[in-house]
Protein backbone atom coordinates (compact mmCIF):
# COMPACT_ATOMS: atom_id res chain seq x y z
CA UNK A 1 0.00 0.00 0.00
CA UNK A 2 0.93 3.06 -0.82
CA UNK A 3 -1.45 5.37 0.84
CA UNK A 4 -0.32 9.18 1.58
CA UNK A 5 -1.37 10.71 5.02
CA UNK A 6 -1.11 14.12 6.59
CA UNK A 7 2.26 13.54 8.46
CA UNK A 8 2.49 9.72 7.43
CA UNK A 9 3.78 7.46 5.41
CA UNK A 10 3.26 3.75 3.90
CA UNK A 11 5.92 1.17 3.74
CA UNK A 12 5.45 -0.26 0.67
CA UNK A 13 7.16 -4.36 0.50
CA UNK A 14 10.06 -5.15 -1.18
CA UNK A 15 9.80 -6.89 -4.79
CA UNK A 16 10.32 -10.35 -3.02
CA UNK A 17 7.38 -10.39 -1.02
CA UNK A 18 4.48 -12.17 -1.97
CA UNK A 19 1.34 -11.14 -3.42
CA UNK A 20 -0.97 -10.04 -1.05
CA UNK A 21 -4.56 -10.41 -2.56
CA UNK A 22 -5.94 -10.07 0.98
CA UNK A 23 -4.62 -6.80 1.66
CA UNK A 24 -6.70 -4.54 -0.71
CA UNK A 25 -10.35 -5.22 1.47
CA UNK A 26 -10.21 -7.09 4.04
CA UNK A 27 -13.38 -7.88 6.21
CA UNK A 28 -10.89 -6.80 9.52
CA UNK A 29 -8.28 -4.73 10.16
CA UNK A 30 -6.51 -4.56 13.15
CA UNK A 31 -3.92 -1.95 13.87
CA UNK A 32 -0.87 -1.90 16.34
CA UNK A 33 0.09 1.70 17.84
CA UNK A 34 3.33 1.68 18.60
CA UNK A 35 6.79 3.68 19.86
CA UNK A 36 9.59 2.57 20.60
CA UNK A 37 8.17 -1.09 21.19
CA UNK A 38 11.45 -3.09 19.82
CA UNK A 39 11.28 -5.55 23.11
CA UNK A 40 7.64 -6.57 22.79
CA UNK A 41 6.58 -5.99 18.45
CA UNK A 42 7.84 -9.38 17.20
CA UNK A 43 6.20 -11.69 19.75
CA UNK A 44 2.97 -9.86 19.80
CA UNK A 45 2.22 -9.13 16.48
CA UNK A 46 3.32 -12.82 15.37
CA UNK A 47 0.99 -13.85 18.06
CA UNK A 48 -2.00 -11.78 16.92
CA UNK A 49 -1.56 -12.89 13.35
CA UNK A 50 -1.54 -16.54 14.44
CA UNK A 51 -5.02 -16.30 16.22
CA UNK A 52 -6.54 -13.83 13.17
CA UNK A 53 -5.30 -16.93 10.73
CA UNK A 54 -6.56 -19.64 12.93
CA UNK A 55 -9.89 -18.40 14.73
CA UNK A 56 -11.03 -15.73 11.87
CA UNK A 57 -12.83 -16.85 8.70
CA UNK A 58 -13.14 -13.77 6.98
CA UNK A 59 -9.94 -11.94 5.73
CA UNK A 60 -7.78 -10.07 8.31
CA UNK A 61 -4.74 -7.06 7.60
CA UNK A 62 -2.88 -6.01 10.45
CA UNK A 63 -1.48 -2.45 10.06
CA UNK A 64 1.89 -1.82 12.76
CA UNK A 65 1.04 2.37 13.15
CA UNK A 66 4.78 3.68 14.10
CA UNK A 67 4.30 7.22 15.68
CA UNK A 68 7.57 8.33 15.71
CA UNK A 69 9.90 5.45 16.96
CA UNK A 70 13.64 6.14 17.71
CA UNK A 71 14.79 2.96 18.60
CA UNK A 72 14.39 0.04 16.29
CA UNK A 73 10.71 -0.67 16.09
CA UNK A 74 10.35 0.48 12.64
CA UNK A 75 12.68 -1.77 11.06
CA UNK A 76 11.35 -4.65 12.93
CA UNK A 77 7.95 -4.01 11.94
CA UNK A 78 9.22 -3.84 8.32
CA UNK A 79 10.86 -7.12 8.50
CA UNK A 80 6.96 -8.79 9.82
CA UNK A 81 5.50 -6.95 6.66
CA UNK A 82 8.24 -8.84 4.47
CA UNK A 83 7.23 -12.24 6.36
CA UNK A 84 3.62 -12.11 6.84
CA UNK A 85 1.57 -11.39 3.48
CA UNK A 86 -1.33 -9.57 5.92
CA UNK A 87 1.38 -6.97 7.72
CA UNK A 88 1.60 -4.00 6.69
CA UNK A 89 3.39 -1.07 8.04
CA UNK A 90 3.07 3.05 8.38
CA UNK A 91 4.72 5.67 9.96
CA UNK A 92 3.81 8.29 11.66
CA UNK A 93 6.32 11.49 11.97
CA UNK A 94 4.94 12.73 15.30
CA UNK A 95 4.33 10.90 18.58
CA UNK A 96 0.79 10.14 19.41
CA UNK A 97 -1.15 6.75 19.74
CA UNK A 98 -4.49 9.24 18.35
CA UNK A 99 -2.48 10.68 15.76
CA UNK A 100 -1.63 6.96 14.66
CA UNK A 101 -5.05 5.62 15.04
CA UNK A 102 -6.18 8.59 12.77
CA UNK A 103 -3.74 7.89 10.02
CA UNK A 104 -4.40 4.01 9.81
CA UNK A 105 -8.20 4.16 10.03
CA UNK A 106 -8.69 6.86 8.24
CA UNK A 107 -6.97 5.13 5.11
CA UNK A 108 -8.53 1.74 5.78
CA UNK A 109 -10.92 0.04 3.06
CA UNK A 110 -11.58 -2.69 5.61
CA UNK A 111 -15.64 -3.44 6.77
CA UNK A 112 -14.28 -3.20 10.55
CA UNK A 113 -11.44 -1.57 11.54
CA UNK A 114 -10.44 -2.09 15.27
CA UNK A 115 -7.31 -1.49 16.99
CA UNK A 116 -5.78 -2.97 20.58
CA UNK A 117 -2.22 -2.14 22.28
CA UNK A 118 0.89 -3.72 21.22
CA UNK A 119 1.35 -5.50 24.83
CA UNK A 120 -1.68 -7.79 24.14
CA UNK A 121 -2.41 -7.10 27.78
CA UNK A 122 -6.22 -7.76 26.72
CA UNK A 123 -6.50 -11.45 26.32
CA UNK A 124 -7.32 -12.41 22.65
CA UNK A 125 -10.08 -14.57 23.07
CA UNK A 126 -12.13 -11.36 23.39
CA UNK A 127 -11.28 -10.10 19.73
CA UNK A 128 -14.23 -12.66 18.25
CA UNK A 129 -16.89 -11.37 20.04
CA UNK A 130 -15.84 -8.07 19.82
CA UNK A 131 -15.81 -8.10 15.82
CA UNK A 132 -19.19 -10.52 15.69
CA UNK A 133 -22.02 -7.75 16.03
CA UNK A 134 -19.99 -5.36 13.70
CA UNK A 135 -19.38 -8.08 10.88
CA UNK A 136 -23.24 -8.87 11.42
CA UNK A 137 -23.89 -5.33 11.01
CA UNK A 138 -25.20 -5.63 14.80
CA UNK A 139 -23.45 -2.57 16.24
CA UNK A 140 -21.70 0.56 15.15
CA UNK A 141 -18.81 0.59 18.07
CA UNK A 142 -17.53 -2.49 20.37
CA UNK A 143 -15.18 -1.97 22.88
CA UNK A 144 -13.01 -4.39 25.26
CA UNK A 145 -14.24 -3.67 29.12
CA UNK A 146 -12.48 -4.40 32.10
CA UNK A 147 -15.42 -3.11 34.31
CA UNK A 148 -17.91 -5.07 32.93
CA UNK A 149 -19.96 -8.13 34.86
CA UNK A 150 -17.59 -11.26 33.82
CA UNK A 151 -14.24 -9.38 33.17
CA UNK A 152 -11.39 -10.94 34.81
CA UNK A 153 -8.56 -8.09 35.60
CA UNK A 154 -5.44 -8.78 37.40
CA UNK A 155 -3.58 -5.02 38.03
CA UNK A 156 -2.57 -2.79 40.65
CA UNK A 157 -4.79 -1.15 43.63
CA UNK A 158 -3.93 2.58 42.19
CA UNK A 159 -4.69 1.43 38.60
CA UNK A 160 -7.73 0.36 39.74
CA UNK A 161 -8.98 3.10 41.69
CA UNK A 162 -7.35 6.00 38.86
CA UNK A 163 -9.68 3.50 36.34
CA UNK A 164 -12.94 3.19 38.21
CA UNK A 165 -12.71 7.56 39.43
CA UNK A 166 -12.01 8.46 35.77
CA UNK A 167 -15.15 6.26 34.66
CA UNK A 168 -17.37 8.04 37.27
CA UNK A 169 -16.30 11.39 36.37
CA UNK A 170 -17.19 10.44 32.65
CA UNK A 171 -20.83 9.42 33.83
CA UNK A 172 -21.15 12.28 36.19
CA UNK A 173 -20.05 15.25 33.39
CA UNK A 174 -20.04 13.82 30.26
CA UNK A 175 -23.18 11.42 30.75
CA UNK A 176 -21.57 8.61 29.45
CA UNK A 177 -23.73 5.71 28.97
CA UNK A 178 -19.90 3.27 28.61
CA UNK A 179 -18.30 1.49 31.29
CA UNK A 180 -14.94 1.68 30.43
CA UNK A 181 -13.06 4.65 27.95
CA UNK A 182 -9.55 3.51 28.54
CA UNK A 183 -9.06 0.06 27.94
CA UNK A 184 -6.77 -0.11 24.91
CA UNK A 185 -8.86 -3.01 22.62
CA UNK A 186 -11.44 -1.07 20.53
CA UNK A 187 -13.46 -1.52 17.10
CA UNK A 188 -16.09 -0.28 14.75
CA UNK A 189 -17.51 -0.47 11.54
CA UNK A 190 -15.43 1.77 8.98
CA UNK A 191 -18.32 3.32 7.68
CA UNK A 192 -19.53 4.96 10.83
CA UNK A 193 -16.18 5.56 12.44
CA UNK A 194 -14.24 7.40 9.22
CA UNK A 195 -16.38 10.47 10.17
CA UNK A 196 -15.63 10.78 13.52
CA UNK A 197 -12.00 11.17 12.91
CA UNK A 198 -12.40 14.36 11.82
CA UNK A 199 -14.52 15.87 14.96
CA UNK A 200 -11.59 13.96 17.29
CA UNK A 201 -9.13 16.87 18.77
CA UNK A 202 -7.06 15.08 20.57
CA UNK A 203 -3.73 12.96 19.50
CA UNK A 204 -2.64 10.97 22.38
CA UNK A 205 -4.33 8.64 24.99
CA UNK A 206 -7.96 11.17 25.53
CA UNK A 207 -8.10 9.85 21.91
CA UNK A 208 -10.63 6.53 22.77
CA UNK A 209 -12.72 8.77 25.50
CA UNK A 210 -13.59 11.77 22.88
CA UNK A 211 -14.13 8.39 20.37
CA UNK A 212 -16.89 7.27 22.36
CA UNK A 213 -17.90 10.61 23.39
CA UNK A 214 -19.00 11.41 19.93
CA UNK A 215 -20.35 8.18 19.12
CA UNK A 216 -22.59 8.46 21.84
CA UNK A 217 -23.83 12.13 21.03
CA UNK A 218 -24.04 10.77 17.64
CA UNK A 219 -26.44 8.01 18.67
CA UNK A 220 -24.15 5.24 17.56
CA UNK A 221 -24.96 1.73 19.17
CA UNK A 222 -21.67 1.02 21.76
CA UNK A 223 -21.07 -2.87 22.34
CA UNK A 224 -19.21 -4.01 25.58
CA UNK A 225 -17.44 -7.35 25.95
CA UNK A 226 -15.66 -8.00 29.57
CA UNK A 227 -12.44 -9.11 28.47
CA UNK A 228 -9.55 -10.89 30.64
CA UNK A 229 -6.88 -8.32 31.49
CA UNK A 230 -3.13 -8.55 33.30
CA UNK A 231 -1.60 -4.99 33.83
CA UNK A 232 1.76 -4.91 31.68
CA UNK A 233 4.57 -4.69 34.13
CA UNK A 234 6.68 -2.61 31.75
CA UNK A 235 4.40 0.40 30.56
CA UNK A 236 5.64 3.36 30.10
CA UNK A 237 2.97 5.38 30.23
CA UNK A 238 3.16 8.56 32.72
CA UNK A 239 -0.07 8.36 34.16
CA UNK A 240 -0.19 11.86 35.84
CA UNK A 241 0.36 13.41 32.51
CA UNK A 242 -2.19 11.44 30.80
CA UNK A 243 -4.49 12.29 33.95
CA UNK A 244 -3.81 15.89 33.14
CA UNK A 245 -4.63 15.89 29.70
CA UNK A 246 -7.58 13.58 30.83
CA UNK A 247 -9.11 16.79 32.88
CA UNK A 248 -8.00 18.92 29.97
CA UNK A 249 -9.95 16.91 27.30
CA UNK A 250 -13.21 16.66 29.75
CA UNK A 251 -13.23 19.97 30.23
CA UNK A 252 -13.10 20.64 26.78
CA UNK A 253 -15.76 18.16 25.73
CA UNK A 254 -18.56 19.34 28.33
CA UNK A 255 -17.80 23.15 27.37
CA UNK A 256 -18.69 22.11 23.50
CA UNK A 257 -21.28 19.65 24.55
CA UNK A 258 -23.35 22.41 26.55
CA UNK A 259 -22.73 25.02 23.81
CA UNK A 260 -24.36 22.35 21.21
CA UNK A 261 -27.02 22.11 23.52
CA UNK A 262 -27.26 25.52 24.32
CA UNK A 263 -27.68 25.85 20.20
CA UNK A 264 -29.96 23.38 19.88
CA UNK A 265 -32.22 24.39 22.30
CA UNK A 266 -32.37 28.19 20.69
CA UNK A 267 -33.03 26.47 17.08
CA UNK A 268 -36.00 24.63 18.90
CA UNK A 269 -37.47 27.85 20.11
CA UNK A 270 -36.79 29.91 17.05
CA UNK A 271 -38.77 26.88 15.24
CA UNK A 272 -41.12 27.15 18.05
CA UNK A 273 -42.23 30.87 17.98
CA UNK A 274 -44.90 32.27 15.95
CA UNK A 275 -43.90 34.14 12.77
CA UNK A 276 -43.76 38.17 13.69
CA UNK A 277 -47.08 38.74 11.41
CA UNK A 278 -49.16 36.14 13.29
CA UNK A 279 -47.73 37.51 16.87
CA UNK A 280 -48.47 41.35 15.38
CA UNK A 281 -52.03 40.20 14.59
CA UNK A 282 -54.78 39.45 17.58
CA UNK A 283 -58.23 37.49 17.81
CA UNK A 284 -61.40 39.48 16.55
CA UNK A 285 -62.56 41.03 19.72
CA UNK A 286 -59.74 41.37 21.63
CA UNK A 287 -59.08 44.90 23.17
CA UNK A 288 -55.97 45.59 20.32
CA UNK A 289 -58.31 44.72 17.36
CA UNK A 290 -60.87 47.29 19.02
CA UNK A 291 -58.41 49.65 19.08
CA UNK A 292 -57.36 49.00 15.71
CA UNK A 293 -60.72 48.99 13.78
CA UNK A 294 -61.10 52.43 15.73
CA UNK A 295 -58.13 53.95 14.22
CA UNK A 296 -59.64 52.37 11.23
CA UNK A 297 -62.46 54.64 11.73
CA UNK A 298 -61.30 57.77 12.60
Amino acid sequence: MNTTCPHASTEAPPQAVRPQPLRAHPAVEVVIPVHNEEHVLERSVRTLHAHLGSQLDVPFAITIADSASTDSTLARARTLARELPEVSVLHVDQKGRGRALRAAWGRSEADVVAYMDVDLSTGLDALEPLLAPLLQGRGDIAIGSRLAAGAQVTRSLRREVISRAYNVILRVLLRAGFSDAQCGFKAGRREVVQPLLADIEDEAWFFDTELLHLAQRGKLSIHEVPVRWVEDSDSRVDIAATMREDVRGIIRLRRRAREEEHRALRSRERAERPPARDRDSAPAGSPRAHIKIGRAHV
